[in-house]
């Protein structure tokens, strides 16, 4: 069971982020441009990226956000979101971008849609049991 928690103007906030940033870039239903996301830095700045369609599997929104944030310095983040463009809604973290989400920052808060709406869970309860491996810096 998820520990599921309410979104917060904040959040609603950042899923407008994303939706304004999928919605600007998207080249319609049938477009390559399907998905935009938007992460919220710990000081309160936001960063949005928008996913590269490609057949060899380009980097989902999520991941760009996140390059993105850690391009601008943002190294501690606390809530990511994605959105599916043309009013799709919020759309939950494939595989590859939890497995990235745990090693990175296995307690952001994800916001994703469930059952009972949208609500927002730790990373790490969306890969439960899930190998861990830690980024370090060689020198």
């Amino acid at each position: 069971m998820l520990d599921l928690l309410p979104l917060t103007a904040a959040d609603h906030e950042l899923i407008e982020l994303a939706r304004r940033t999928v919605d600007a870039n998207t080249d319609g239903p049938d477009g390559i441009y399907t998905m935009g996301a938007a992460v919220r830095a710990a000081d309160g700045r936001m960063f949005a990226g928008i996913n590269l369609y490609h057949f060899l599997g380009g980097p989902c929104a999520e991941l760009v956000a996140l390059g993105r944030a850690r391009a601008e310095g943002a190294r501690e983040l606390t809530t990511i979101v994605a959105v599916g463009n043309e009013g799709r809604g919020v759309f939950s973290p494939c595989g590859r971008d939890r497995q990235i989400l745990v090693d990175y920052h296995p307690d952001i808060r994800v916001i994703l849609p469930t059952e009972h709406g949208l609500g927002s869970v730790v990373a790490t309860d969306l890969l439960p049991g899930a190998y861990r491996w830690t980024p370090t810096i060689e020198s």
